[in-house]
């Protein structure tokens, strides 16, 4: 018996247009897997099913009549609850947006509806995409498939623990400082950032522009290049998207990595990486070398400043945006009505934003206040130059970067949570490369006690194609994104 909740966009799509079943089956089935095991892993935050059985049957009859159906015709997707999708819940995992439904679709939500894709749901995030387990969501934590007392990563740990249990077919996450790689790697899917500027940011709740991106997270690498063809693109809405036409990545996906080379930096195996990972990391570079590909170990030596530099951008920039949220336009309004505007500006915020969107606001005034914004945010801004001049000088001389996604593998629910600095130092293998605005695929290598370890392929700016092909191969000769968790 086929479990069609199991399988791929483009295996589903082929069965669905040669009608051997019907897109409506197929919601009823991911609907039915929801129902068995969301209970554990919380992976949703809102749910469609009336309206994702409503667009099946529309997808259906148009099949019936012999019409052409978009690339996604019919298959279900999750969406992170950090990207607005018009008359539906957009929540960004915050009290203080708990009722805020927006009046439009984001650039990708009309170019996914456009492909007649199903949005079946919300996923659950850290508030405001600011952590790496989704435990900062204020609507509960959501749990791993693979082992129900470690985190999912963060801060799209929804979306990526949907694809790992099967609660999906395809999923959309978004990523600032790794947060489609970390739940990638922790639940063992596939999750790529692309190069700042591919795909548009028009509807995604920023936290910090200069370094996030929407991307796909998804169960193999050839529904990550079809679901990156599909949202890639210039968008009229969004000033930081870079001019270029729609590109197909369908055709990078060849099985051959022969002259390929590899770069291996030792700075992404330093300090706090376990040696368990490492060895995971290099068996998978080793088989590269099988596979024909030559590597070279090289210094990367300002990337021991990424942690700092990145959060202290990051927060500066988190504190600036999140000021639209004072309880007069949207979202959470604290309730007295004898109060200035200032009062109710500080109860709303108080009460609306959890205890790290409240950190991150804080340290990022902070940094910009005056006499501090030289001594810190114009500091890090030159140390981001530095960073970024690292990646292109390596990236020059070599195909692709190959590194851990995470020094460690997913660890227990509540094990970091009341540590920051701990929580913050897990990024230190993914935030350079929202720094350099360069593009990198995470893919899994590997078990360390029955917990997913994941690799990143890091690639040249708007070069997704020689990242996904290497990804592609590397899949093609291994097993690991095969196995699935017992739920």
């Amino acid at each position: 018996m086929v479990n069609y909740n199991e399988l791929t966009s483009h295996e589903l799509k082929d069965i669905i247009n040669n009608q051997e079943i019907t897109s409506e089956e197929v919601i009823h089935t991911i609907f039915e897997r929801i129902d068995k095991v969301e209970p554990k892993i919380h992976a949703y935050v809102s749910l469609f099913r009336e309206s994702a059985l409503k667009n099946a049957k529309i997808i259906d009859d148009r099949i019936k009549k012999g019409e052409t159906i978009g690339r996604l015709g019919g298959i279900p997707i999750a969406v992170k609850d950090v990207i607005c999708t018009k008359g539906k819940p957009t929540t960004c995992g915050s009290r203080i947006l708990e009722n805020y439904i927006p009046p439009f679709d984001a650039t990708v939500i009309e170019r996914i509806k456009k492909e007649d894709a199903i949005i079946i749901g919300k996923t659950n995030m850290d508030e405001f995409a600011m952590g790496s387990s989704t435990e900062n969501s204020a609507f509960g934590y959501s749990r791993n498939p693979w082992a129900l007392d470690r985190v999912t990563g963060g801060s799209s740990g929804g979306s990526a623990a949907a694809i790992a249990a099967d609660e999906t077919i395809i999923a959309l996450g978004s990523d600032t400082g790794g947060s489609i790689r970390c739940p990638a790697s922790f639940c063992s899917v596939i999750g790529l950032k692309p190069t700042y500027g591919l795909v548009s940011r028009y509807g995604l709740v920023a936290y910090a522009n200069s370094l996030e991106q929407i991307g796909p997270i998804t169960k193999d690498v050839t529904d990550c290049a079809l679901l990156l063809s599909i949202i890639n693109g210039n968008d009229y809405y969004d000033s930081t998207s870079v001019p270029f036409q729609n590109k197909d990545y369908m055709n990078a996906l060849i099985d051959d990595v022969k002259g390929f080379t590899l770069g291996v930096p030792r700075e992404f195996f330093g300090e706090g990486t376990e040696k368990a990972v490492e060895k995971c990391v290099w068996t998978a570079i080793h088989k590269f070398e099988d596979l024909g590909a030559k590597y070279s170990e090289i210094s990367m030596p300002h990337i021991i400043y990424s942690i700092p530099t990145y959060y202290i951008i990051a927060m500066s920039e988190a504190s600036s945006n999140l000021a639209r949220f004072d309880g007069m336009r949207y979202g959470f309004r604290a309730e007295k009505t004898d109060a200035d505007w200032n009062e109710i500006f500080e109860i709303t915020r108080q009460k609306g934003f959890g205890p790290e969107v409240k950190r991150r606001i804080i340290l990022g005034s902070f940094a910009l206040s005056a006499g501090y914004y030289d001594k810190y945010y114009l500091k890090a801004l030159k140390i981001r130059t530095l960073i970024k001049k690292d990646f292109e000088t390596a990236l020059a001389n070599h195909s692709a970067l190959i590194a851990p996604t995470m020094p460690t593998p997913p660890f227990k629910i509540g094990e970091k949570i009341e540590n920051p600095l701990n929580m913050y130092m897990s990024d230190i293998d993914t935030v350079p490369i929202n720094l350099a605005g360069v593009p990198s695929i995470s893919i899994p290598c590997g078990f360390v006690n029955g917990l997913p370890v994941g690799m990143q392929i890091i690639g040249r700016f708007f070069d997704e194609e020689t990242i996904l092909r290497i990804a592609y191969t590397y899949e093609q000769n291994t097993s690991f994104n095969k196995e699935k968790p017992t739920l």
